[in-house]
């Protein structure tokens, strides 16, 4: 069964509701009200991640991925407009060394903090890049697509400009799989992917968790060969991959970083990780 899903704030109100509501049955012996529903958030507000937490839960902490992954492996960050003006300098010394910003949302929404933290990471010296939030209910892959490519999805040869990447997960406001069948999904991701190549020359990085992948592709293997895999699990390792992957090359392993939430490893070196930016 599909489910939706409320923000991080919605949730938090949510669990201070029922807490509330147990501590009067408590005292006075009669059963409370029950909580009126949270409305969804606001279309624009999604972020990296925001389902992960809900639908698939925590699974070991980020002081449990073994010191050889660790060392193998370099350190990243994703932000929105959640994190306002970002502490890039102090991200720098932590040993961060690149840095996802989302830029846009369907067709209408832009992150208007998108330019300060877009070229503040690359000021502080990391490899940078943008990534659009999908939305398969509120217009096509390929509208979305030159979307993002118009406000500041785009990519250069500049060793310093990572491909775009597709956030595509559980739908914060209603349906799981934004109303799609798995067969719709696959070709609205398609239509986005193969624009996006189109207009920049680079395969776009694809951004998912297997739990949302399976349930609303239906476990479809075709993006594999030619995209790139950024997998989203909080916990030791990144478990099971999407179908059709046999390696992931980001791995957002945490929400609760020190200076900023959604932390992520790239697998490779730093080296490694100026070649994929090239291209």
């Amino acid at each position: 069964m599909r489910r939706s899903i409320s923000s991080r704030y919605g949730r938090s109100r949510l669990r201070l509701t029922v807490v509330l509501s147990g501590l009067l049955l408590t005292a006075t012996g009669v059963p409370a009200a029950p909580a009126a529903p949270q409305p969804a958030p606001v279309r624009g507000s999604a972020y990296m991640g925001i389902g992960v937490m809900a639908h698939d839960g925590i699974a070991g902490t980020p002081d449990a991925i073994p010191p050889a992954t660790r060392a193998g492996q370099t350190e990243g960050v994703d932000v929105s407009s959640y994190q306002r003006d970002v502490a890039w300098s102090t991200l720098w010394s932590s040993g961060t060394r690149w840095a996802y910003t989302k830029a846009t949302e369907g067709t209408s929404y832009r992150n208007p903090y998108f330019g300060g933290q877009y070229e503040g990471a690359y000021d502080t010296g990391m490899v940078r890049g943008a990534y659009h939030f999908a939305a398969p209910d509120s217009g096509s892959g390929t509208a979305q697509a030159d979307y993002f490519v118009d406000h500041g999805g785009s990519w250069t040869a500049d060793g310093r400009t990572l491909p775009g990447a597709l956030d595509i997960e559980w739908n914060p406001y209603g349906d799981s799989c934004y109303g799609k069948s798995t067969d719709g999904m696959v070709t609205w991701i398609g239509d986005f992917l193969s624009r996006y190549r189109v207009r920049t020359g680079r395969n776009a990085v694809i951004y998912t968790s297997t739990s949302w992948w399976t349930l609303c592709t239906g476990g479809y293997r075709g993006f594999g060969t030619t995209n790139p895999l950024w997998v989203a699990r909080y916990a030791s390792s990144p478990g099971a991959l999407p179908a059709g992957w046999s390696a992931y090359t980001m791995w957002q392993y945490t929400s609760s970083g020190a200076t900023v939430g959604d932390h992520d490893r790239f697998n490779g070196s730093p080296d490694t990780l100026g070649a994929f930016a090239t291209g």
